[in-house]
């Protein structure tokens, strides 16, 4: 090909290109409410499946990429409607039976959980997951079901329900699983209970998702978390794998009753966390009183890689926040790293001794 053929060739694709996004620009115009503010991030999607298209990409690729969006959006439209409630994501056996005392105590941590106005999100499955919806009720109950030839109906609670989404890959139901998450009871289970809790650990331990309480449950001389946790000691911390603070990032309890008291002990102070540009940001509920930020700059001091903390009130046209308008905010570098250490910090700010009084 000559030179001359190269230019002219290059010269159609960018007019292409130009016309391509002219034709998704008036699309979306047509699509989006004027004062939307997504305008960017939903044409940067259109023109991601464009390019797909225009390199004509095999029939598999097309099609991972089709059921990929179309479970992604009838997630989000379906969650919408809980989005304002708090829930809890129980991970469990589907092979435990309704005799065995750990499908009573899933269904007494489901009851708990209700009473407190938190939903369950389970796999919808049997075994531990039916257990915690039978004690939550339909109404607090969301089911994340997986398509399996095998052993995956639905349970009674949520079958047939508008609480049930049923995903067909499995990276896009634990997606879900986590995002929706405030807080996690890991029970005992199989490969895949295993595996939910190392990815929930790492996905907290590397930043990759905000930290939520982890409750590890077993009923009272039970044996499966305490070989889980030594295992994680001797192997994982004692051979420099792992810092020992990491460890932190997990509670075990005995009993449904602990399991909900360490939920809502996370909730007692702090609210949630967020980043604004280059600073972390920890909401709280109450302001923290004199004392403890002294105590914070000391003991928390490895945190922070510069500037030490600040309580900064909500400010509307800094913060841009309204749903968070009544939460303080506490303000600082973090080195993003040593995620077991702030789940220590947040366990510090949630003392009540810490707060200043009314």
């Amino acid at each position: 090909m000559s030179f001359e053929d190269e230019n002219y060739l290059a010269r159609q694709y960018q007019v292409s290109s130009l016309d391509l996004d002219s034709k998704v620009e008036e699309l979306l115009q047509m699509a989006l409410p004027p004062t939307s503010e997504n305008f960017e991030l939903y044409r940067e999607m259109m023109l991601t499946v464009a390019r797909m298209a225009e390199d004509d990409r095999n029939r598999w690729d097309a099609k991972i990429m089709l059921k990929t969006l179309r479970e992604m959006e009838a997630s989000f439209s379906l969650l919408e409607r809980f989005k304002r409630r708090r829930k809890v994501t129980v991970f469990g056996s589907a092979r435990t039976e309704p005799e065995n005392p750990l499908y009573q105590q899933a269904k007494e941590l489901g009851e708990i959980l209700a009473r407190h106005n938190l939903m369950v999100i389970t796999g919808a499955g049997g075994g531990i997951m039916a257990a915690a919806h039978e004690g939550a009720g339909l109404e607090n109950s969301l089911g994340l079901n997986i398509a399996l030839p095998f052993e995956q109906g639905a349970n009674a609670t949520v079958h047939g329900s508008g609480n049930l989404l049923t995903f067909h890959f499995f990276f896009l139901r634990k997606l879900f699983f986590v995002k929706e998450a405030d807080a996690l009871v890991l029970c005992p289970g199989g490969f895949g209970t295993l595996d939910e809790a190392l990815e929930v650990l790492t996905l907290m331990q590397t930043g990759k998702s905000p930290i939520v309480p982890v409750v590890l449950l077993d009923q009272e001389g039970g044996t499966y978390w305490d070989r889980a946790l030594a295992f994680m000691r001797e192997e994982l911390v004692d051979k420099h794998y792992i810092l020992p603070s990491d460890l932190r990032l997990m509670r075990q309890v005995r009993t449904p009753h602990e399991a909900g008291l360490e939920i809502a002990r996370f909730y007692r102070n702090f609210h949630s966390t967020r980043w604004f540009r280059d600073t972390f940001v920890m909401r709280m509920n109450r302001p923290l009183n004199e004392g403890a930020m002294e105590m914070l700059h000391k003991e928390f001091s490895d945190l922070c890689v510069n500037g030490g903390y600040a309580q900064v009130p909500y400010c509307a046209e800094t913060h841009n926040e309204p749903e968070f308008c009544n939460q303080i905010r506490l303000e600082f570098v973090f080195n993003n790293r040593d995620f077991g250490r702030l789940r220590e910090m947040i366990d510090f700010i949630n003392l009540p001794q810490n707060w200043e009084s009314n």
